[in-house]
């Protein structure tokens, strides 16, 4: 097969060569509200295509390699004192996969451990394009069915406004869960 980006024959979708050049993680940090922020490993602009690849049939294999370049290298590296649960938000299979789910997949140590299937959406309007008064007008209204009084990461592959992100926080704050950070694959407002 061919690599996706430099189109050249790899055993892989995205060759080792385009892995260790083009999609070396940089950490990026953005305050969402008080005290609440969302980190990032790369800027959507970096990575727009690998993204995209979520409403593709190989996107899982994308996301898979992106996943391990960024949140498991985290996850090996990030120190706590106590448990802490992964919520991937959404975790929803339109696209033949998750990739939320993909992502929390990957942050499974010692400290962290990944939950799935407990944050949904109600309302499944695409949010692509659209503005940040639209986004207010049409809340994603989750619905979580996960336990009381955890210590919690919430997971996502894209951050534009945070709205997204900060409902989903809000949301599992109403049952006592302590969300301590957002975790994202890509941040639309860095720039390269």
């Amino acid at each position: 097969m061919r690599c996706i980006t430099c189109q050249n024959l790899s055993l892989s979708i995205i060759c080792s060569s385009c892995q260790n050049t083009l999609l070396q993680p940089n950490f990026h940090k953005r305050e969402l509200e008080k005290d609440f922020y969302a980190y990032s490993f790369y800027g959507y602009d970096e990575i727009k295509e690998l993204i995209n690849s979520k409403y593709e049939f190989y996107g899982d294999k994308v996301f898979n390699i992106l996943a391990k370049l960024s949140f498991e290298k985290f996850a090996q590296e990030f120190k706590y004192n106590g448990n802490i649960s992964a919520i991937p938000i959404d975790d929803h299979t339109r696209h033949q996969f998750s990739q939320t789910a993909i992502l929390a997949k990957v942050l499974k140590s010692d400290v962290i451990k990944p939950i799935y299937g407990t944050l949904k959406a109600k309302n499944i309007i695409k949010y692509a394009g659209r503005d940040l008064e639209f986004r207010k007008s049409n809340p994603r209204k989750f619905i979580y069915s996960g336990k009381k009084n955890l210590d919690v990461i919430l997971i996502d592959d894209l951050i534009t406004t945070g709205s997204t992100i900060t409902e989903a926080k809000n949301k599992v704050e109403q049952y006592g869960c302590n969300v301590l950070f957002g975790l994202v694959l890509a941040d639309a407002r860095v720039e390269i």
